[in-house]
């Protein structure tokens, strides 16, 4: 898992441009916490639910192969620029396969963080809406029941000045506030497993090895885990940049998120099995107080993640059309044109199911398993079925398949939006009660 040169430290690969320049140093420890916070975003409600469409044993088996196919393709990508003498993921794809792979590259880079903070803002304006509604005297009718006023209200109190940092560094306090608001939601799923669980009678089928839809699951396993177009701007951020130090950042942090995700997926899969919807959170009733909790560590958790977001598309639009080092000004210019457009788009649409399982599949599995293969394997000198390009070559022909086969399945049986309807379990009488379109469905197909 750890494709290392023997030399790396003689030669570290060492930044030489505004990645080490403008994002300053950084100890491990701040670096891994980075990392993790990167990792563990938004993506990891939607695991009880990849467990759902693969089936626990086999979703657990494809959760472990991702998470050693992230950990292996970010050394593996870090070692490529150590080879190519580039120092950031667009830099390395363009002296590999020229403009036009550039070209496509920053397309991916840019859009799938993009699409994630515009899901930030929904997710925190559907999440703490609820939250707030749990307060006495906020009705449905309260502007603190309003989502569009929540993603505001965040948006210009939290986000946006968390976003116009300057230094990725100074982030590494926030994202230990974001990786202990994600214990606490944890622990809450967990909890809920053992008192809730019981009291939900599982699904047909709801302990199947596998299920014939596993291929989707994938998308949302590399959508949860995908963390590559973060990589060179933390890497730069080491107080000492070598491959070693690296390693072992990458394999702390990946391996905290598996432990972390492979828990939480399985204890949410187990409450609510044929149940479980895209969004975990929407399962739990809404007069549930420990659940509610849990909502509100979600919404500050992904707050918090929303700016290691910004740093990548902000770095791939100034690589794209600066070219240079962004002043002060265009450095805030930039900053606020993004943050509004992820607002804006994620005021006007309130469920985007399909656009994250389809953003999992055609961005994060090229920048996981395609584009740091196919880079390694054109600057190796060694032959393709050879040590590390053995594996590299596997896991290039692997994300093909992921892609197409996923995109297919993606627009053939899509993800239902079941938005803010109460299961039928809870006890509220006040609210309509069903089962997910989504089980209906897999029930028709089992």
């Amino acid at each position: 898992m750890d494709p290392q040169s023997n030399n790396e430290e003689t030669d570290p690969f060492v930044p030489r441009d505004k990645a080490a320049a403008e994002h300053g140093r950084n100890s491990a420890v701040s670096a891994s916490l980075n990392f993790i916070n990167s990792i563990i975003g938004s993506g990891i409600i939607g695991l009880p639910y990849a467990l759902n469409q693969a089936g626990l044993p086999l979703g657990l088996i494809l959760l472990m192969a991702v998470a050693f196919i992230t950990d292996f393709s970010i050394i593996l990508l870090i070692k490529g620029g150590n080879m190519s003498g580039t120092n950031s993921y667009q830099s390395l794809v363009q002296s590999t396969f020229g403009f036009p792979g550039f070209l496509v590259l920053s397309v991916l880079q840019f859009l799938y963080p993009f699409i994630a903070m515009i899901s930030y803002n929904i997710t925190t304006g559907d999440t703490m809406t609820k939250v707030f509604q749990r307060i006495p005297g906020v009705g449905p009718g309260h502007i603190l029941a309003e989502r569009h006023f929540v993603i505001l209200a965040s948006t210009v109190l939290f986000t946006l000045p968390l976003s116009l940092y300057r230094n990725i560094g100074k982030l590494g306090k926030v994202s230990f506030l974001s990786m202990m608001l994600t214990l606490a939601i944890l622990v809450v799923v967990i909890i809920r497993a053992v008192t809730l669980g019981p009291q939900i009678p599982p699904t047909e089928h709801a302990w199947s090895f596998a299920k014939w839809n596993a291929i989707q699951s994938v998308g949302v396993m590399s959508f949860a885990f995908i963390c590559h177009h973060n990589s060179f701007l933390i890497y730069g951020s080491l107080e000492q940049p070598t491959l070693s130090n690296w390693s072992k950042v990458t394999h702390v942090s990946v391996g905290f998120a598996v432990v972390v995700s492979g828990v939480f997926a399985v204890a949410g899969y187990s409450t609510f099995t044929g149940y479980t919807q895209g969004d975990i959170f929407e399962n739990y009733c809404r007069n549930d107080n420990l659940a509610t909790f849990g909502r509100f560590c979600f919404g500050l958790s992904i707050i918090t993640t929303f700016p290691l977001e910004c740093f990548v598309t902000r770095e791939v639009v100034s690589n794209v059309i600066c070219n240079r080092d962004l002043s002060r000004v265009e450095h805030a210019g930039i900053t606020v044109l993004i943050v509004s457009l992820c607002t804006a788009l994620s005021l006007a649409y309130d469920c985007l199911g399909v656009v994250l399982e389809l953003n999992g599949v055609l961005s994060a599995t090229p920048l996981i398993f395609i584009i740091p293969s196919a880079c390694f394997l054109k600057l190796s000198s060694s032959r393709w079925f050879q040590g590390e390009n053995l594996i590299a070559s596997v896991l290039l022909v692997t994300g093909l398949i992921i892609m197409v086969t996923g995109l297919t399945m993606t627009v053939l049986f899509p993800q239902d939006c079941s938005h803010g309807v109460e299961m039928f379990y809870c006890a509220d009488a006040n609210v309509s009660s069903t089962v997910p379109p989504n089980y209906q469905i897999d029930q028709i197909k089992d």
